[in-house]
């Protein structure tokens, strides 16, 4: 245990005991809260006390440092990676005609029920907003939680995708990303629909899961036809 969190153990033993998780778990909803409210830099150890409802050395008591706080609520959501990377293994034995499209689903359906429902709001909403602003602690948690993801979904996309190398598939990744998180994080389509869809809407999922499929086969069919006219 590091001194800043020995210190703040000493100063809450009276106050509450080590296993209190309604108020740890409270904590940690409070940062997911506010860090994908406000941004990460923007929020303080303490304006998470008083959004959780505890004592100030009570959150360095469970999760030590502001980084260390922000790493444990993507070790707390890392089921939904696990699910993803189930899903992927499934549509990799699908027929092939499917795969694609049952990869796609794979990757986005878990993160959208996420997004719908009340508990995994505002964690979806954090991966969206802060994850790709270049930082040191979002670095860490990228190449810890992430990357591996990353990696098996390049993997899968360079064996679908015709006339794909690691390049090309990792461009594509990263466009069926950037797809996502602007769905998970955007409020102008309410505007723009002049009130007719709400940002965020579940029932649109499978519209951006097809969106994602053309583009990706509307990229590299060309490619592949034209590889085969040389």
């Amino acid at each position: 245990m590091s001194r800043t969190r020995t210190r703040a153990a000493a100063a809450v033993v009276e106050d509450a005991p080590p296993e209190r998780p309604d108020r740890k778990q409270a904590i940690l909803l409070a940062a997911e809260k506010l860090f994908a409210s406000h941004g990460y830099h923007a929020v303080s150890l303490r304006q998470i006390a008083e959004e959780a409802g505890v004592p100030l050395a009570l959150v360095g008591y469970y999760y030590g440092q502001k980084h260390e706080l922000f790493q444990a609520i993507f070790q707390h959501w890392s089921k939904t990676l696990e699910e993803r990377l189930v899903g992927l293994n499934e549509a990799m034995a699908a027929p092939p005609r499917q795969r694609l499209q049952r990869l796609v689903v794979a990757f986005t359906t878990p993160v959208l029920k996420l997004r719908a429902s009340p508990e995994g709001e505002y964690y979806a909403m954090l991966v969206a907003r802060e994850l790709y602003h270049s930082r040191e602690e979002t670095e860490q948690v990228l190449r810890a939680h992430f990357d591996p993801l990353a990696h098996a979904y390049i993997d899968a996309l360079e064996q679908l995708l015709p006339g794909a190398d690691r390049a090309t598939a990792a461009w594509a990744y990263q466009f069926m990303l950037g797809t996502l998180l602007h769905h998970l994080s955007d409020n102008r389509v309410e505007r723009l629909s002049r009130g007719q869809a709400r940002a965020g809407d579940p029932a649109v999922a499978g519209l951006l899961q097809n969106y994602i499929v053309g583009g990706l086969r509307a990229a590299f069919v060309p490619r592949a036809a034209a590889t085969k006219a040389d």
